[in-house]
């Protein structure tokens, strides 16, 4: 029985095909990928309850299809319409982007399953017959032969991203949930301690506390903004030798925006949405510079 234990409402049905291949976890990747391939399916899961309505059905199936491991998440919710079915995997996408929409978040969760999945070699699709008529998301990931799973465990090659932000800590400053979870997920897979407030007030007090290497925040945030924030750690460093190294994000990528977040003291600009890599990057470097200084 494979290894994902899920907690959901009772209206949940799930659907198991037996396999022998499902028996051990191990197959499907290596290292923590049985944590990750858990939130794979949480997130699918949590999205078609999110969507489904009271007395309505939310399917869980696995099975072996050929040579992948295959995962659907059914229910009879809401469905996507035709036009934005293309975009659903898109990061800060939303069929439904009001400001009075009932349900709240950015739809990160999708965009955490594909970008998870395309690290495992997997991927994902959704179909839909269209509004009020569910959905249906397909995960397929490729099967690894007991000798393919040895080879990749004795390898001494890693990515290199796997492991380019090892030992750092990191403060991130984001007044939405969401957005945390997306970013602190992103330097996380990448080896990072990361510790995520959502206000000014919390930030200043976890500097003090954490004293972290680097600090990554979002410039738009109520009550004080990021170059609030920003001004604020420069004015008490102002007799220290070493200054954090500071990211700012961004929802706008024009050159002023670059301009004000430099002036007021950060040393990169970044524009959302975040390519994880390019984010990955931009750290790591701006740590090392950090410690050549």
């Amino acid at each position: 029985m494979c290894n994902v234990h899920l907690s959901c409402p009772p209206y949940i049905k799930y659907h198991v095909h037996d396999r022998p291949i499902f028996s051990d976890l191990g197959k499907w990747g290596t290292g923590d990928w049985g944590l990750r391939l858990q939130q794979v399916v949480w997130n699918l899961l949590s999205n078609a309850v999110k969507f489904t309505s009271s007395g309505g059905r939310v399917e869980v199936c696995l099975e072996q299809v050929n040579s992948n491991v295959q995962i659907t998440v059914s229910d009879t919710g809401k469905g996507i319409s035709a036009d934005f079915l293309p975009y659903i995997f898109e990061r800060f996408r939303q069929a439904d982007s009001t400001t009075t929409r009932v349900e709240n978040g950015l739809g990160l969760g999708l965009a955490i399953v594909h970008h998870l999945l395309e690290m495992h070699s997997g991927t994902v699709y959704a179909v839909s017959e269209g509004k009020g008529k569910g959905a249906t998301f397909t995960v397929l990931l490729p099967l690894l032969e007991p000798q393919v799973k040895q080879l990749i465990n004795e390898s001494e090659v890693k990515v290199d991203n796997l492991s380019l932000l090892d030992g750092l800590q990191i403060l991130l400053v984001d007044d939405n949930a969401d957005t945390r979870e997306l970013i602190a997920f992103i330097l996380e897979e990448s080896g990072a301690r990361v510790t995520a407030v959502s206000s000014v007030g919390e930030a200043l007090e976890a500097l003090g506390r954490l004293q972290p290497d680097i600090l990554v925040s979002d410039i738009g945030m109520p009550d004080e903004d990021g170059y609030s924030l920003i001004r604020k750690v420069r004015a008490q460093e102002a007799e220290q030798e070493e200054k954090i190294p500071a990211v700012a994000l961004t929802a706008f990528a024009r050159d002023e925006e670059r301009r004000l977040a430099l002036q007021a003291g950060f040393q990169v600009h970044l524009s959302k949405p975040i390519e994880p890599e390019e984010l990955v990057t931009v750290v790591a470097n701006l740590a090392k510079g950090n410690k050549e200084c």
